[in-house]
């Protein structure tokens, strides 16, 4: 989607796309900063001995990137029949039965885009700590931004895990999507805070 389209509809009154887009869209902006980041190391004689290690990561910066603006769109298509199960009739008890099935299994598909989102966040933080450390000095701020960025789309993506898991009839089911996310939320906010303020330290 094109990013002015995607600002518009974003802003608009239009239930998607909302949260869970802008977090993957966030991750995607913060996965760009990163390549930026390898591409300016590349082919300098002062990190040639990180070349290969940053040409990898490169490469996989370009596979996360193409993720996290599928999870955009996947979490604008997982909501339209979320939207469509809460409209269900239930006047009897079988109406009530299958609106419970149909929306927990929507409900689950709604918790596991954002989650996937968070995982993809995760990875690129590991990338961004290798950046911090081997990539060009004259572009070390721009990590820092990068990290911020991927930092909001974790903690971001855990608001839309928990909107949908809080529905969920199956509270079992809904504990273990919600520690999944709360682990990912505390390791991730962690490693960025830390990758942070190494390159405030750096600049400063």
């Amino acid at each position: 989607m094109e990013f002015m389209t995607f600002l518009e509809e974003l802003s608009s009154k239009a239930p998607v796309p909302g949260g869970g887009g802008a977090s993957a869209m966030g991750g995607a902006i913060g996965n760009g900063l990163g390549q930026m980041v390898a591409n300016l190391t590349l082919g300098k004689k002062k990190y040639a001995r990180w070349e290969e290690e940053i040409s990898r990561l490169l490469a996989q910066m370009q596979e996360l990137q193409v993720r996290f603006m599928e999870l955009a769109a996947e979490d604008e298509r997982v909501f339209a029949p979320l939207a469509e199960a809460y409209r269900l009739p239930a006047g009897t008890e079988e109406e009530k039965e299958h609106k419970r099935q149909v929306m927990e299994e929507r409900l689950l598909a709604a918790s596991l885009v954002p989650l996937q989102v968070m995982e993809a966040g995760m990875e690129m933080l590991e990338i961004l700590q290798v950046l911090e450390e081997k990539g060009s000095v004259m572009a070390v701020s721009d990590v820092g931004v990068a990290v911020q960025f991927i930092r909001t789309a974790v903690a971001g993506a855990a608001m839309n895990v928990y909107i949908n898991t809080g529905s969920m009839t199956d509270r079992d089911r809904a504990a273990k999507l919600n520690l999944r996310a709360d682990e990912m939320v505390r390791k991730g906010t962690e490693a960025a805070d830390r990758i942070y303020e190494k390159v405030l330290e750096r600049l400063k």
